[in-house]
Protein backbone atom coordinates (compact mmCIF):
# COMPACT_ATOMS: atom_id res chain seq x y z
CA UNK A 1 0.00 0.00 0.00
CA UNK A 2 1.64 3.28 -1.11
CA UNK A 3 1.81 6.15 1.83
CA UNK A 4 -0.88 7.98 -0.04
CA UNK A 5 -3.34 5.40 -0.39
CA UNK A 6 -2.50 4.54 3.33
CA UNK A 7 -3.27 8.32 4.70
CA UNK A 8 -6.60 8.39 2.57
CA UNK A 9 -7.80 5.04 5.00
CA UNK A 10 -6.23 6.35 7.91
CA UNK A 11 -8.51 9.70 7.18
CA UNK A 12 -11.19 7.30 6.26
CA UNK A 13 -11.29 5.33 9.22
CA UNK A 14 -10.64 8.40 11.82
CA UNK A 15 -14.17 10.27 10.59
CA UNK A 16 -15.79 6.79 10.67
CA UNK A 17 -15.07 6.27 13.67
CA UNK A 18 -16.44 9.44 15.06
CA UNK A 19 -19.20 8.74 13.02
CA UNK A 20 -19.93 5.72 14.41
CA UNK A 21 -19.55 7.17 17.86
CA UNK A 22 -22.36 9.44 16.84
CA UNK A 23 -24.66 7.01 16.30
CA UNK A 24 -24.21 4.87 18.78
CA UNK A 25 -24.99 8.38 20.83
CA UNK A 26 -28.50 8.27 18.87
CA UNK A 27 -27.19 11.54 17.60
CA UNK A 28 -27.29 10.44 14.07
CA UNK A 29 -29.99 8.20 12.33
CA UNK A 30 -28.81 5.18 10.37
CA UNK A 31 -29.90 7.08 7.43
CA UNK A 32 -27.58 9.91 7.96
CA UNK A 33 -24.92 7.93 8.65
CA UNK A 34 -24.99 6.25 5.70
CA UNK A 35 -25.32 9.37 3.64
CA UNK A 36 -21.61 10.05 5.99
CA UNK A 37 -20.11 6.91 4.87
CA UNK A 38 -20.63 6.86 0.96
CA UNK A 39 -19.41 11.11 1.25
CA UNK A 40 -16.36 10.17 2.80
CA UNK A 41 -16.17 6.42 0.76
CA UNK A 42 -16.31 8.89 -2.33
CA UNK A 43 -13.73 11.71 -0.78
CA UNK A 44 -11.25 9.40 0.47
CA UNK A 45 -11.38 5.92 -1.71
CA UNK A 46 -10.20 3.53 1.16
CA UNK A 47 -9.20 0.23 -0.39
CA UNK A 48 -10.15 -1.20 3.11
CA UNK A 49 -12.75 1.12 4.09
CA UNK A 50 -15.20 0.02 1.06
CA UNK A 51 -14.75 -3.51 2.25
CA UNK A 52 -15.19 -2.97 6.13
CA UNK A 53 -18.29 -0.70 5.44
CA UNK A 54 -21.45 -0.63 7.17
CA UNK A 55 -23.19 -0.02 3.76
CA UNK A 56 -24.90 -2.92 1.72
CA UNK A 57 -23.26 -1.96 -0.89
CA UNK A 58 -19.64 -0.27 -2.02
CA UNK A 59 -18.84 2.34 -4.96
Amino acid sequence: MSETAFQAELRYQTAISIAKNLRRQGLLTEEEYTVIDTKLQTEFSPSLGTLLSDNDWTL
